[in-house]
């Protein structure tokens, strides 16, 4: 299985999608993003990681999620499986999801 690797000289889109949520519906939105990744996202052509993060805040939670190109993420769009759990999610929820590519990498890595 692949994961999450941020690098500059991969081929792959990232999707950052953070997602507005009131306080006491920011756990039903992890659970609903969470089952729609085990069930639904990766098991579809493309599909690398998804990366579920919860705001400290209570009021956000970002998806990181990386797909191998931009076809295969607009192919997940318009799968009904895809679609169901998408709307499960905005129902509790906005959303503001965005593609990315890497463009810069900084870090101390591993000593040798």
């Amino acid at each position: 299985m692949m994961t999450t690797t941020i690098a500059q000289d991969r081929q792959l889109v990232t999707l950052i999608n953070v997602f507005k949520v009131s306080p006491e519906h920011q756990q039903e939105l992890v659970d609903v993003l969470v089952e729609a990744t085990k069930s639904t996202m990766r098991r579809l052509p493309g599909f690398i990681s998804a990366n579920i993060h919860r705001g400290l805040d209570g009021t956000h939670v970002a998806n990181y999620a990386q797909w191998i190109s931009r076809e295969a993420f607009e192919a997940m769009l318009a799968n009904p499986e895809a679609q169901a759990h998408m709307e499960a999610a905005t129902s509790v929820a906005t959303a503001e999801p965005v593609l990315y590519e890497v463009a810069y990498v900084d870090g101390i890595g591993e000593e040798g």
